[in-house]
């Protein structure tokens, strides 16, 4: 009886995600509000792609770099909302349990590809700020190629290989996430195996991914910094910090948000707050980046009316 009993528990199909509670007067208005800034995000960040492909005039390292981050910034909105969005209309919170891990798949190889990406971008504004002779030659078009590609395939190779010590384990129960998308801590927490092994594994190759981007991004922006107060006129030190504060501003609003809701020590009492900064990360960076590094930047704002005088929208 206790082996069948124990059978039972092992026998976890679905999760139910919690969300942000069950408050019926609040779903319609939360799907509304969700649903525009989903909007506003998906076309923010493919309008910026398209910019990218089709002008010439944008044809170098740091908007090919920022086409990337938008391309990450559209499958991380696509990862969270709409998921989120069918749970506001229809009140279905239930997920299978290999469909959570597929979303944790998708979501942590974006999250660390993101990390690469940003280190990446702060390095080409390095070289472009700093070593100006030197950017052309360094910068060059298989660099800019290599260094996306490795930042999607270390996302890739790090998700899989926490993914499949997760899929070991066994779910006994409850099966309610207290959160709003399928995060590697509350999953985790679900589960009656031994969990050591992949937390260890996962707390190992966290240190590795984010840590050393954080501190390339902390050291190129130190010297960038540094570089712009040495210029004298005060009309140069204006012109070569806007073209990196915008990357700064997206780098800051990522790495607080993350240290946040998993650097800190978690208190029963910080777990809504914890699901706010979550929000922040997953849902209003990938709608303030396009914004964000579209009214910072004259190049993109040039290139878009150059798209738009071509559709004929304007004179």
């Amino acid at each position: 009886m206790e082996h069948m009993e124990k059978d039972n528990k092992t026998a976890v199909t679905t999760f139910i995600l919690l969300g942000f509670g069950n408050t019926p007067g609040l779903q319609i208005p939360l799907f509304l509000v969700f649903l525009i800034i989903y909007s506003i995000t998906m076309a923010g960040n493919i309008i910026m792609i398209v910019l990218v492909i089709t002008d010439h005039h944008l044809h170098i390292p740091m908007y090919f770099f920022l086409g990337n981050l938008s391309c990450l910034e559209t499958f991380y909105s696509s990862t969270i909302l709409p998921r989120m969005l069918a749970s506001f209309l229809t009140g279905n919170k239930t997920i299978s349990v290999w469909g959570c891990f597929i979303h944790h798949y998708c979501f942590g190889t974006i999250v660390v590809a993101e990390c690469y990406l940003l280190a990446s971008m702060s390095y080409d504004r390095y070289l472009a700020i700093c070593r100006p002779l030197q950017y052309a030659t360094v910068m060059s078009r298989r660099l800019c190629f290599l260094l996306s590609a490795v930042s999607w395939l270390c996302g890739i190779m790090v998700v899989t290989l926490v993914m499949s010590l997760m899929s070991q384990l066994k779910y006994c129960g409850p099966h309610e996430i207290d959160h709003f998308f399928c995060d590697f801590t509350p999953v985790i927490n679900l589960s009656c195996s031994d969990t050591t092994v992949v937390t260890l594994v996962t707390l190992t190759v966290s240190f590795i991914d984010t840590v050393p981007s954080f501190l390339l991004t902390l050291l190129s922006y130190v010297l960038i910094i540094a570089a712009i107060i040495r210029i004298p006129s005060s009309d140069g030190r204006k012109k070569a910090f806007s073209t990196c504060s915008s990357h700064l501003i997206v780098v800051s609003i990522f790495y607080v948000s993350i240290i946040f809701v998993y650097a800190l020590p978690k208190k029963e009492a910080l777990r809504e707050v914890d699901k706010i900064f979550s929000v922040f990360y997953t849902v209003l960076t990938p709608l303030i980046n396009p914004l964000i590094y579209s009214l910072r930047n004259q190049e993109v704002k040039k290139a878009l009316m150059r798209a738009v005088n071509k559709c004929g929208i304007s004179k």
